[in-house]
């Protein structure tokens, strides 16, 4: 299931790229961080932007991967909005309330976070750097759940604090 996720992913996101780097290369990094948390962790991070950055919709990630995937997908989609202050605010605002299983999600946006913050500190994106770090107590607030995935929250923390 990862590896047709993974081959899903790489052909919706098609010659998208990341910053100078095949898109594949930013899903790998996600899928590498949630690894040790099984199968389907990994399966929800090659898919985390597929909804969000593609013409992919939630139902053929339903069909193709199942409800709980979908579900999760849907949790670490973006809700639309005018701005990324206006969609980033009603995103954390629908991960505040998750719990139970669907708080995979929740792993696989803290994954996708780190591997951003790692990617703006590699190539020295101080502009988006700064965006995350002012969203940071936001979206700790929203996303973080006690005992799950704290070596990413600390990385995390420790950036945000650098």
């Amino acid at each position: 299931m990862k590896e047709k996720a993974r081959n899903f992913a790489i052909n919706a996101h098609g010659t998208q790229m990341y910053g100078e780097k095949p898109y594949s290369v930013h899903l790998d990094a996600v899928a590498s961080l949630v690894k040790q948390h099984g199968e389907t962790a990994e399966v929800i991070a090659y898919l985390h932007d597929v909804v969000e950055d593609t013409d992919v919709a939630l139902d053929i990630i339903t069909s193709e991967f199942g409800a709980f995937v979908s579900e999760c997908v849907a949790i670490v989609t973006d809700e639309p909005g005018k701005t990324r202050k206006e969609r980033k605010a009603k995103t954390y605002e629908k991960m505040a309330h998750v719990h139970g299983a669907e708080e995979l999600a929740l792993l696989v946006k803290a994954a996708d976070r780190l591997a951003n913050v790692r990617s703006c500190v590699a190539g020295k994106n101080h502009r988006l750097m700064g965006v995350y770090k002012s969203e940071f107590p936001i979206f700790k607030q929203s996303a973080y759940r006690e005992n799950m995935c704290e070596e990413i929250w600390l990385e995390l923390q420790k950036i945000h604090d650098s």
